[in-house]
């Protein structure tokens, strides 16, 4: 029986075999190089391209190449400039190259599966568009795949290209839609070993939460809560104020049978109270998703234009692209800047971007920086009227209430405010928010809310939360000196790991370029039931490299640190083995 076709990355040991292979293909083959004695190709991007390699065994059948954004240059370069083919200075284009098969193979499903493993490694990395060259007589082809030609055609020697282009997205779904029969029968016989997962999430967002995973969620296991660490999700470390807890706890069977106030009515006259804010401005839903999904669903269409911010809390692209189908553009955030929102450069870009709306996160999430509320205020006020701007303020606890926008959004129809009680209230499992907005538009969402939308535990627990603000001023106090002690501690563990720390209850880890992925550092840690959230998926700034942790309560941090420290030390580790062995992190599909 013939062993199963492998699906790696590309080690050193590799490098002289693809640069025969390409010799013997593109040379003796294809005629668009010419012969040299040495029977080897190389290439200029050889040092920064990523190589996938599929193999049987110790037998190597095929490889393919992927150049992403931050090496700055792509093999398209030495045929067309910038001016030509525009498309290479966007942020989130990768380049697909040099796809190469061993002749004896090519009859098989190595050419399919690295292509496969190409896209599964661009998604996994932020990428959301991929350009190509594609022989210009097999253009059919590559359309069947959902690639479509740019209008622009290169020559290598004796060989025509076509450049060819494609969402990530949009390429996914065909993999997972018209060609899903084959993607599962292909899986069955696979030994995937990159750190990306062979198959896309079914609902295409980009959440935390494989920690509940690991618990069980058929609830059966619940007892496995006190082995995992979650640190993958920003759920609060502190249990809820203890007016909240009793609240729930009192009469359980009762809280549980009973229909709750239709439209949340004490929870909306407790939130006025609390925040100073007239009634008639106030919306709720069960969780900062329900208003997202009711609010931007009665706003947006397809033909409607989104700024986000990039990188940015995953589900706003999943709702505006994925949901809706909206025009998406990202305003970048760059880490050489801090990840800060600089006002002008934003201000500029909205005046000129005619949108409907830009959401910012603020904190944000994921990169923990925050914009004092008087920039923010003055660049909506100098955005078009027509542009609505959507605050998730779901962090702000733990900068300084004064430094909300609500008041201003209950005045202005261009702003509204959403405010999560999951993450400084400690209320994630009983979802409960609200949004601040002029009279007329919170009207016209409450009018679109279900009756009973937000239920009665949540409701009891979200009022007792609000009148104790004491409990929770300390609480997140706590947070930041947990935060900080935990952010020493890793930043001793390996010095060539970049720390950074947010405003909120997480903070990022950095690993240095040619190290682990942040994918393989998440998997690895695992091992030892300690959750942590690789940050690639959602923007290609992170380059792979960034891995979020959430802060936890002493012990859990300490647990923390140990399974890092474990982790890198198995990872450098793995990355001496022969290239045929698999890595501690790597997947199987069967």
């Amino acid at each position: 029986m013939s062993r199963p076709l492998s699906l790696r990355h590309s080690t050193a040991d590799d490098r002289p075999w693809i640069h025969e292979l390409r010799h013997r293909v593109y040379a003796d083959e294809l005629g668009q190089h010419a012969p040299n004695a040495e029977g080897r190709l190389v290439d200029g991007l050889d040092g920064d391209n990523v190589y996938l390699v599929a193999a049987r065994g110790p037998v190597r059948v095929g490889f393919v190449s992927v150049t992403p954004p931050w090496v700055g240059r792509f093999g398209l370069d030495k045929y067309l400039t910038r001016a030509e083919l525009p498309l290479l200075d966007e942020a989130d284009v990768f380049e697909v190259r040099l796809l190469t098969v061993e002749p004896d193979a090519r009859a098989g499903a190595a050419g399919a599966l690295l292509m496969y493993a190409a896209l599964r490694w661009i998604a996994s990395r932020g990428g959301r568009r991929v350009v190509a060259m594609g022989r210009a007589d097999l253009v059919g082809m590559y359309r069947a795949a959902g690639l479509r030609p740019v209008g622009r055609t290169v020559r290598s020697g004796a060989a025509e290209f076509e450049v060819l282009t494609g969402e990530v997205a949009e390429l996914t779904r065909g993999t997972t839609g018209r060609h899903a029969a084959t993607l599962t029968r292909l899986a069955a016989g696979v030994d995937w070993r990159l750190d990306s997962s062979f198959a896309p999430r079914p609902d295409g967002c980009e959440h935390g939460g494989a920690s509940f995973t690991a618990i069980g969620t058929d609830f059966r296991s619940l007892d496995r809560r006190l082995e995992v660490v979650a640190a993958d999700v920003l759920d609060a470390w502190f249990a809820p104020a203890p007016g909240a807890r009793a609240a729930l706890a009192k009469d359980a069977g009762w809280v549980a049978r009973t229909s709750p106030p239709t439209g949340a009515e004490g929870l909306l006259a407790e939130i006025a109270a609390a925040r100073g804010l007239p009634l008639e401005t106030l919306a709720v839903g069960a969780g900062s998703s329900d208003l997202i999904f009711r609010a931007f669903g009665r706003w947006l269409t397809p033909a409607s234009r989104v700024l986000l911010m990039d990188p940015g809390y995953g589900e706003y692209a999943h709702v505006t692209e994925r949901v809706i189908g909206c025009r998406v553009d990202r305003f970048r955030l760059r880490r050489e800047e801090g990840w800060r929102i600089d006002p002008q450069r934003l201000s500029a870009v909205v005046a000129a971007g005619e949108y409907d709306l830009v959401v910012v996160v603020n904190p944000n999430n994921p990169t923990g920086r925050h914009a004092p509320a008087a920039e923010l205020r003055a660049v909506i006020a100098a955005a078009p009227a027509r542009t609505r701007w959507w605050i998730d303020e779901a962090y702000l606890g733990y900068v300084d209430p004064a430094e909300s926008l609500a008041p201003f959004a209950a005045t202005d129809p261009r702003a509204v405010v959403c405010t999560s009680m999951s993450k400084t209230y400690a209320l994630s499992g009983v979802r409960a928010a609200y949004l601040v907005a002029e009279p007329e538009t919170a009207a016209e969402l409450r009018r679109w809310t279900p009756p009973w939308a937000v239920g009665l535990p949540a409701q009891l627990a979200a009022v007792a939360a609000l009148r104790d603000p004491s409990y929770y001023a300390d609480r997140l106090r706590h947070t930041h000196g947990l935060r900080r002690k935990l952010a020493s501690d890793l930043a001793g563990v390996d010095a060539s790991v970049l720390v950074e720390e947010s405003v909120a209850n997480f903070l990022s880890l950095t690993l240095p370029p040619g190290g682990p992925s942040a994918a393989a550092l998440v998997a690895e840690c695992r091992r030892h039931d300690v959750y942590l959230r690789d940050l690639s998926p959602l923007s290609a700034a992170y380059e792979g490299r960034t891995v979020r942790v959430a802060v936890r309560d002493t012990a859990d941090n300490a647990l923390i640190v140990a399974a890092y420290r474990a982790a890198l030390t198995a990872l450098r580790t793995a990355s001496a083995a022969p290239a045929g062995s698999a890595s501690p992190a790597a997947g199987v599909a069967k």
